[in-house]
């Protein structure tokens, strides 16, 4: 299943930083791959920026669930 809308995710933002958080939009890119638009539950700190919000590409997606 790729739209994982509405559904909680866990993963790692570019293959590096732990991030937990709901999924806001799947959706299909240009060449076929999915992205997913995701808020998270905890912001975090990237490279001296705070983010409450990341794009995972699906291949880093780690877990999927209903609820927390």
């Amino acid at each position: 299943m790729w739209n994982l809308e509405n559904m909680y995710v866990s993963g790692k933002y570019m293959g590096e930083f732990p991030i937990t958080g709901k999924v806001r939009l799947s959706r299909v890119k240009y060449g076929g791959g999915i992205s997913h638009h995701i808020e998270l539950i905890n912001p975090i700190e990237i490279y001296g920026s705070i983010r409450d919000s990341v794009i995972l590409d699906h291949r880093e997606i780690e877990t999927v669930c209903d609820n927390i």
